[in-house]
């Protein structure tokens, strides 16, 4: 009698793991999902887990959704962070680099050629500079749109709805963020375990060195609207604005808006462009298949040239592709600590906080550099209105891109 054959397992029981690829291979099928990368995070997660998790099983998907979690608390673009750990467990720490480039390549060139183009424009025309105002108010409304989601899932409970308040209190006032966003994520830690004498010895420091910052050292003030575009590049060192962008990355809490108020403290804070110029990048990002982080190419350009932005951009996606390379093993212990987790939660809420006072900063320059008539504000006040009420209805990838050219379109029509 011959032996039994045996059963081939369930797929159940074999452990998902990515096909034999070489990192050439690797790099065009990541740059693929690149040139696809419409419509925001949460298009661009949902494109790879239908392709690589429930298409072609490189991860199980109890696993990517925790993975999912642990990028959402840590700082970087999401969906960029999860191209280079599924490159790493095609083709480990290469291929986790090559992944990751070639997710982003496609967005940094279209922004990179945008950006060339941008100042061969002639925005003596007025039909150019109306259109730039409406779409600059229609990207305001997209923040506004940004920072209700993000509050959503950073702010669940009452504490941390009052750690966001007090981070915008501290802005309007001057407080810089490298004081409030560490003095939020401690009083949260601290208040999840109890020490409420910790909580109170921690805002009294921070409120003494807020004040201090503010009033003595002159603080951060917030800078004013400065409209319309540049002639030329600026000539800002690469070495600034490459430290510029690793600040920003190291603090993007929760997706790429959060990386708004930062680069906007650094970039219109400091003089090296202005505020319409920087709406003028988040606009240009919201259409480009990439992850929206991809506006400091733009802002680096303006305020450095090619090399400024090739150096601002390194140090934005630095934090993206070092977390998922160095603690590949150790990602997921992040949502397994919870005192860190909690830290986590309290420097998001904070950062909530920080882009709805960039929010209403942006709003209320350009409407006051609009002018009086009701081509102005009042055309910019309707346009927000209504882009935000269709960004709250029209659930799709194609939202942005769309509502930014009719509202270009709309201005130009209007005046």
């Amino acid at each position: 009698m011959s032996s039994p054959i045996p059963l081939s397992p369930k797929p159940a029981d074999v452990e998902a793991r990515p096909p034999r690829l070489s990192l050439f291979e690797l790099f065009v099928k990541f740059l693929g999902f690149g040139l696809l990368a419409f419509g925001g995070p949460a298009a661009q997660i949902a494109m790879l887990k239908r392709e690589l998790v429930e298409g072609e099983r490189w991860i199980s998907p109890q696993r990517f959704n925790r993975l999912l979690a642990v990028m959402q608390v840590l700082p970087g673009p999401e969906a960029h962070e999860l191209c280079v750990h599924l490159g790493m467990r095609a083709r480990g720490r290469w291929g986790g680099l090559v992944a990751g480039l070639g997710f982003m390549l496609p967005g940094f060139v279209l922004m990179m050629a945008l950006a060339w183009l941008y100042f061969r424009i002639d925005f003596d025309r007025g039909w150019v500079a109306a259109a730039l105002f409406g779409v600059q108010a229609a990207v305001i409304a997209l923040i506004v749109r940004a920072v209700e989601k993000i509050g959503r899932h950073a702010l669940t409970d009452r504490r941390l709805w009052a750690i966001a308040a007090a981070c915008a209190a501290a802005a309007l006032a001057g407080v810089p963020f490298w004081l409030t966003l560490p003095a939020a994520g401690l009083v949260h830690a601290a208040a999840w375990a109890g020490r409420i004498r910790l909580v109170a010895v921690i805002v009294s420091l921070a409120a003494a060195a807020g004040v201090w910052a503010a009033q003595v050292a002159g603080g951060m003030a917030p800078p004013s609207f400065i409209g319309g575009a540049p002639d030329a590049p600026g000539e800002v060192a690469a070495l600034l604005l490459f430290l510029s962008g690793l600040k920003a990355g190291l603090l993007t809490f929760g997706g790429a808006y959060t990386a708004i108020p930062f680069l906007r403290t650094d970039m219109v804070g400091r003089g090296w462009l202005g505020d319409g110029a920087f709406l003028d990048g988040l606009a240009l990002s919201g259409v480009l298949p990439a992850p929206l982080i991809i506006f400091s190419t733009f802002v680096g350009y303006v305020a450095g040239g090619p090399l400024g932005a090739l150096a601002i951009t390194a140090g934005i996606f630095l934090p993206a592709f070092a977390f998922s390379m160095i603690f590949y093993d150790r990602l997921e212990t992040v949502v397994d600590d919870e005192r860190l987790k909690a830290a986590l939660e309290g420097v998001a809420a904070g950062v909530t906080g920080l882009i709805a006072v960039t929010a209403a900063q942006l709003g209320w320059g350009l409407l006051s550099s609009a002018g009086p008539s009701w081509s102005g504000p009042g055309l910019g006040i309707a346009i927000g209105v209504v882009s935000l009420i269709v960004f709250f209805r029209w659930k799709s990838p194609f939202a942005a891109p769309v509502v930014l050219a009719a509202a270009g379109a709309l201005a130009v029509l209007a005046t």
